[in-house]
């Protein structure tokens, strides 16, 4: 797993921007995607070859009564919680605050790598000026510019020297199903329904992430390792305000999983927090099965109408199989790993280049590429690269003709040929400059 670093300050020190400077790309700020949109509060990022991931908080004010601004401590503090290493974030230009001050108490008892970080040093008066901050007791300051990206280099540098040594573990053999989900949608309940089903052969190892028990077990003879996301579900802790933040613990989750089943709420609905998780999963190019759980309770409704509602939902997923289950009762709860596996097994399937060109070449005389200012799309051949996600590169005359409403034509008809039900394609499009199949 990749090490967990947390930015933190007040409001208006500059995080977001040195979040953005550290991932190399503004992703802060509101993102579309497909089916949701969503605050974008964590990236991957990478220093010296050493992968980590990065998480921007909100302004931290320790001392408040407004109901919004304790929602966003609640927020920081789940992160400070789940992080290897904080950046404690100040602002040079206003100086050493009581805020700051504050906030020192509570990371000093943090007993985690702790980098203090002077933002908005871009002179020399300013960088001098950062000595102030000493007085904190939080060891060196680091002074930076998070506009102009001066200084981030040295504090990188000590940033990934503070990661514990990566060690070589060997994973178990066996398929990864995460189950993640919103709180009290029953998850513990699927989990322990599925450690008791009479085929099922069960052991206990411990989990590489907090909070968490990988459990092994063999399902008609196939080993699999169920991750159970228990950071998710922690009644009490996880309020509406803060509910966003847990999907951070589902993520460690679901890039653990070759396959993660999503477990819904049948009498609450689908919800908005359902999608970004959903979202998550497809960053990751995860399988993904999405689980109706409590449908015990939904006597009265109509099963194809709340399935057409839930198909909306997750209009961005439509190749996710969807089952309908009682972990309470037990009722159609061994659909879930079945389905998983059977995900998992189309993560794995592989397309003979021929028939892929075969397909290709029915695809475009069945509907021509679109022309821009022109020019036409022209494809070559295409090969799949990969398997688990499955990957194809389609070699074309130029990639910046490739509408993306034709990607998801060809997406289509692949899926139509060849399945791959559950799991989301990777289709690379790359320039090549050779006279095209007939």
């Amino acid at each position: 797993m990749k090490p967990l670093v947390a930015i933190v300050g007040r409001p208006n020190v500059g995080k977001s921007t040195l979040f953005n400077r550290l991932v190399e790309e503004p992703r802060a700020i509101v993102e579309d995607l497909p089916g949701t949109t969503r605050d974008r509060l964590y990236a991957d990022a990478q220093w010296g070859g050493v992968a980590f991931t990065l998480i921007d908080t909100g302004g931290l004010v320790l001392w408040t009564e407004d109901e919004l601004t304790m929602q966003v401590r609640r927020q920081v503090e789940l992160a400070m919680a789940e992080a290897e290493a904080i950046l404690f974030l100040v602002d040079v230009a206003e100086g050493l605050t009581v805020g700051d001050e504050e906030i020192a108490e509570l990371l000093r008892v943090s007993q985690k790598p702790l980098f203090l970080v002077v933002n908005k040093a871009d002179n020399e008066a300013r960088r001098l000026a950062a000595t102030e901050f000493y007085s904190l007791g939080l060891g060196e300051p680091y002074p930076i510019s998070a506009l102009h990206g001066t200084g981030t280099g040295d504090l990188l540098d000590a940033l990934v020297a503070s990661f514990p040594p990566r060690e070589e573990v060997e994973e178990a053999e066996g398929v990864r199903v995460a189950i993640v989900g919103r709180p009290n949608v029953g998850k513990s309940s699927l989990l322990n329904a599925l450690l008791g089903w009479e085929r099922a052969i069960v052991s206990e190892s411990p989990g590489t992430t907090r909070d968490a028990i990988d459990t092994q077990m063999s399902w008609d003879s196939q080993l699999v390792t169920l991750i159970d996301t228990a950071g998710i579900r922690r009644r009490g802790r996880v309020q509406r305000g803060v509910e966003q933040y847990s999907v951070l613990r589902a993520l460690r989750a679901i890039q653990r999983a070759h396959v993660v089943v999503l477990l819904l709420d049948a009498p609450q609905g689908v919800t908005a927090q359902d999608a970004h998780i959903a979202g998550y999963v497809m960053e990751e190019a995860r399988g993904i099965v999405l689980v109706v759980n409590k449908w015990d309770l939904m006597q009265e409704a109509d099963l194809s109408e709340y399935a057409k509602e839930v198909r909306q939902a997750f209009r961005f997923i439509p190749f996710a199989p969807l089952l309908f289950v009682s972990a309470l009762t037990g009722r159609r709860v061994g659909t879930v790993l079945e389905t998983a596996l059977r995900v998992y097994q189309e993560r794995l399937r592989r397309v003979p280049t021929s028939g892929l060109n075969r397909l290709l070449r029915e695809a475009v005389a069945s509907h021509s590429p679109p022309s821009k200012r022109g020019k036409r799309l022209r494809f070559y051949y295409a090969t799949q690269a990969e398997v688990d996600p499955p990957t194809f590169v389609f070699f074309v005359n130029d990639p910046q003709l490739v509408h993306f409403s034709y990607r998801r034509y060809l997406e289509n008809r692949l899926r139509e040929a060849f399945g791959f039900e559950g799991t989301p394609l990777r289709l690379y499009f790359r320039r090549r400059s050779e006279a095209r199949f007939a």
